[in-house]
C-alpha cells in the first residue's frame, strides 16, 4: 500500500491577511500546495489528504480540489478530505465559549486520524519542500532507504532543512529548532519568532533581546513520517493538553510539542533526515513575489510542466 500523504490547510493564515492555502502562485491559477504534492505522487504517494476547515471546503474545492483530483488520478492516487474543527476533541472535553480557531497542528494532524490507514507524511499546504525531501521521506516509509523495521509506532521521521535555506526577508518565522544525537532527534524547541538580523539568524523571546543562531541549524519544516498508530498517540496527548489549557484562548496544541513530549518519554524515536533543498513559502503577503519568480525558474529548468494537472 503506497504511503498517504496529510496536506494540513486548516490555518486561517493571519499574518498573511488571508487563506493563502488557496492563493496562486502561478499563471495557472496553481497554489504552492500543488507542487507538493505533485513531487509527493512523483515520489510514489498513493493516498493524498488535505485537512481543511469544514466551511472553507467549498472554496479549497472550487480553487484546488479539481486539479488535486487531476493530478492525483493521472498517477492512480486518490483524495479525500480530512476536516479540522474546534469542536472535533477527545471525548470528555467541549470547547469554551467564545473559541474561533481550531487548535494547532497536533489537532490538524489527529484531525486525519480516520484516513491514516497506512504509513503516512504530513506537510504544511503553504510551505515548498523541493523534490528531493518528499522522496527521502517515501524512501523511509516504504522502507527503501533501509529504515523497514523502523517504520513503526516507535519509530518516526523527520526531514530537516537548514535554518539558512528557511528564512524570509519580511518578519520572523516559526521553527522547530531540532537537537539532533546520533541521527536521532533528542529535542525539538519551537522558537516563534526567528529573524534574518543584520548580524545573522536569531530568535527572541520578548522583542528585545536577540539570541544568535547558526543557518546550518537543523529546523523542522514540518516534514514528518509516522506509522499510523501515532494517532493513538496524538489524542492521548492532546487530552493532556486539554486538561491544562482548554480556557486559554490563544493556546495551540502543537505537533513539534506533543512529538517532544513522547522523545522526552521514551515513547518514539524520530530519525532526521536531510534535505538540501532551499525551502520557501508564503508567511507573509511580500513573499508571495519572491514564490511566483522561484516557481517560474524552476519551470524553465524544466522541473515541473505547466500546468501541472495537464491542460
Amino acid at each position: 500500500m503506497k504511503p498517504a500523504l496529510l496536506v494540513l490547510a486548516a490555518g486561517m493564515g493571519s499574518r498573511y491577511g488571508g487563506l493563502k492555502q488557496i492563493d496562486p502562485v502561478s499563471p495557472y491559477g496553481e497554489t504552492i500546495l500543488e507542487f507538493g504534492v505533485y513531487d509527493a505522487l512523483a515520489a510514489g504517494f498513493g493516498k493524498i489528504v488535505p485537512v481543511i476547515k469544514r466551511e472553507m471546503e467549498a472554496d479549497f474545492e472550487l480553487a484546488v480540489g479539481s486539479r488535486l483530483r487531476r493530478l492525483a488520478g493521472a498517477s492512480g492516487a486518490e483524495v479525500v478530505y480530512a476536516y479540522q474543527e474546534k469542536d472535533d476533541l477527545p471525548d470528555g472535553f467541549s470547547a469554551p465559549a467564545g473559541r474561533v480557531k481550531p487548535w494547532g497542528t497536533g489537532q490538524a494532524v489527529w484531525a486525519a486520524r480516520h484516513e491514516a490507514d497506512r504509513p503516512f507524511a504530513v506537510i504544511n499546504a503553504d510551505d515548498f519542500y523541493g523534490k528531493s525531501a518528499f522522496r527521502t521521506i517515501h524512501g523511509f516509509l516504504t522502507g527503501a532507504t533501509g529504515a523497514a523495521g523502523e517504520v513503526g509506532v516507535d519509530h518516526a521521521a523527520m526531514v530537516s532543512y537548514r535554518l539558512g535555506h528557511t528564512l524570509t526577508e519580511h518578519g520572523t518565522v516559526a521553527r522547530g529548532v531540532c537537537q539532533v544525537r546520533d541521527g536521532l532527534l533528542s529535542g525539538i524547541t519551537e522558537r516563534k519568532r526567528i529573524a534574518q538580523t543584520e548580524t545573522g539568524a536569531a530568535f527572541t523571546e520578548d522583542g528585545e533581546t536577540w539570541t544568535p543562531l547558526s543557518p546550518d541549524t537543523p529546523v523542522s519544516m514540518q516534514l514528518f513520517g509516522f506509522h499510523p498508530a501515532i494517532m493513538e498517540h496524538a489524542g492521548r496527548y492532546f487530552a493532556e493538553y486539554l486538561r491544562e489549557h482548554l480556557e486559554d484562548g490563544g493556546q495551540e496544541y502543537l505537533l513539534p510539542g506533543f512529538l517532544g513530549e513522547m522523545i522526552r518519554r521514551g515513547e518514539t524515536r524520530v530519525r532526521v533526515l536531510q534535505s538540501p533543498d532551499r525551502w520557501f513559502g508564503v508567511t507573509y503577503a511580500p513573499d508571495k513575489p519572491r514564490v511566483v519568480e522561484a516557481i517560474a525558474q524552476l519551470r524553465q529548468e524544466g522541473l515541473y510542466p505547466a500546468p501541472l494537472a495537464g491542460e
